[in-house]
């Protein structure tokens, strides 16, 4: 009887400790709320692009700078934001980033020129970047361990989502307002989530000492190391990569600055980045993982919208219900990747994520003219359940098992890791899609002959259709080889799955390097 009343304090401390404060639990909804606002952004402008182009009067090589201006910043900001979240704690550095964030979300809404859109849009990325690895920071330092199930599936959620959906938004905002309304759309909420930060969140306290030490030098290096990465990475593919005197400078100023910040980070008391999580093998394992997710997060978002507009000729809300199947899978399997990771090894997991992925993909290397939504569904549908698969247990394993004086940091790499591969994802995509369009292009028109029995048949069909609009055979010959690029372009696609497929059950296998983790049904802290 003594063991039992003396046993019943500890485990009612037990129970509190794992209880999560509703005061807390709000704080933290509101934050998810402001990390999905801003990955929304990156891919809300995608669809609607030309519509931004034409009310700005801008050039296209010019216009594609509203989303790459944005990518830039935000690549430089993300791992920034775990020496400013020590420096200034949870609740400062994620309002202002909300409230900044919001502002130039209105000026670029009022944005008349092409220089001022990219500036505010710059500024955006910025801001905004510093509310996406607070989120995964506050989950895995905040909540209990035995939570992980709840929160993890959260942000995996909204990390995979808001980039999956950002074009059908984007195509239905337009189509139903005006591009304008992409940025305002941000305000109303951005207002209500600096200020709900303000009042709610109470998870650590400032340590404002850490500004006198602040790293200007290893800023400096930084910004020039993962910016110009990001240029070199975006503007590559379509200007022959080094054979274009500003993407060779910049992957010249790329080298010399990644050497200059890496011997930074290991030389300044208070380095800006602190790489020593990856002494960790589950987070050095884990952000390779997170790596490779982003290339298929980033470039499927990227891949199957660009068949669909180039070969279906869809508009861009038609993209957005076709894509939005994704979508709907990965909301619906988020509870249940939660359930499993309480019960299963989660290398487990992810393995079979990356599978599914790969599965998904392979289906897509049969791909035809004719593809449209119903021929789209099982693959997107796989594409969910695998991106879901494999996202949030990686989260887990990789900032789960850190300590939590360790997250914040991690953090920043960590997500990080995800928009660097998905930058490096659509600049190999890019490539692929162009050198084996090319190849495709050679191939077929070396076929298409006069001894071709098809190719005569079809060109004489042609003739006859524009019998009485003009040279009826020049116009025959013009609709022939566009046929035959349309091919070429859809060969093109159905090589860049077969890649993607080969590369992600190749990356299936590297879960055996990750250390078992502790199971999480047990109590306490992330330790």
């Amino acid at each position: 009887m003594a063991n039992a009343t003396t046993a019943s304090p500890a485990m009612m401390a037990a129970a509190a400790s794992e209880r999560i404060a509703p005061k807390r639990l709000i704080a933290f909804i509101i934050m998810v709320f402001g990390m999905f606002m801003s990955i929304l952004d990156i891919q809300i402008v995608s669809a609607s692009l030309s519509e931004i182009q034409a009310g700005l009067s801008a050039s296209s090589s010019e216009v594609s700078w509203v989303q790459t201006a944005y990518l830039i910043a935000e690549v430089i900001a993300i791992p920034l934001s775990g020496f400013l979240s020590r420096a200034f704690g949870t609740r400062l550095l994620f309002a202002v980033s909300a409230a900044g964030f919001t502002i130039s979300s209105l000026l670029c809404g009022f944005a008349t020129t092409i220089e001022e859109m990219i500036l505010w849009r710059a500024l955006q990325g910025f801001l905004g970047a510093g509310m996406i690895p607070t989120v995964f920071a506050s989950a895995y330092t905040v909540f209990p361990r035995s939570k992980f199930h709840i929160v993890g599936p959260i942000i995996g959620l909204v990390a995979t989502l808001a980039p999956t959906i950002g074009p059908t938004v984007g195509g239905y905002i337009t189509d139903l307002m005006s591009w304008h309304w992409l940025f305002f759309i941000n305000i109303v909420p951005g207002i209500g989530i600096t200020i709900g930060v303000l009042a709610l969140v109470d998870f650590d306290q400032p340590n404002f000492a850490l500004l006198d030490r602040f790293d200007w030098w290893g800023l400096i290096f930084m910004a020039g190391f993962l910016g110009t990465l990001e240029y070199v990475l975006e503007e590559g593919p379509q200007y022959e990569w080094l054979q274009d005197t500003s993407v060779a400078i910049c992957a010249l100023i790329c080298v010399i600055s990644a050497i200059a910040f890496f011997w930074r980070v290991f030389a300044a008391a208070e380095p800006i980045v602190d790489l020593r999580a990856f002494n960790n093998r589950n987070f050095a394992v884990g952000c390779v993982l997170q790596f490779c997710i982003g290339i298929g997060l980033y470039g499927l978002t990227y891949i199957y919208p660009r068949y669909l507009a180039e070969v279906r000729g869809y508009s861009a809300l038609m993209i957005g219900e076709t894509m939005f199947v994704s979508g709907i899978t990965m909301f619906l399997v988020a509870p249940l990747v939660g359930r499993l990771m309480v019960k299963l090894d989660m290398r487990y997991m992810i393995a079979f994520g990356l599978i599914v992925f790969a599965i998904g993909s392979y289906q897509m290397t049969w791909i035809t003219r004719d593809f449209d939504f119903y021929e789209l569904l099982i693959p997107q549908v796989l594409r969910g359940v695998g991106m879901m698969f494999a996202m949030v247990p990686t989260n887990n394993i990789a900032l789960g098992t850190l300590a939590p004086d360790r997250v914040k940091n991690a953090s920043g790499l960590f997500n990080l890791m995800r928009n660097l591969g998905g930058a490096v994802g659509l600049a190999v995509i890019n490539t692929v899609l162009n050198d084996r369009t090319d190849l495709h292009i050679t191939r077929l028109q070396e076929r298409v002959t006069w001894g071709n029995a098809t190719a005569t048949e079809t060109l004489t069909m042609l003739t006859q259709k524009f019998q009485g609009l003009g040279d009826a055979t020049l116009m025959a010959m013009k609709q022939l080889s566009q046929i035959v690029h349309r091919q070429a372009a859809v060969m093109g696609y159905g090589d860049a799955f077969f890649i993607l497929t080969l590369f992600y059950l190749g990356l299936s296998l590297l879960v055996t390097l990750l250390n078992k983790p502790a199971s999480m049904t047990s109590g306490g802290d992330a330790h």
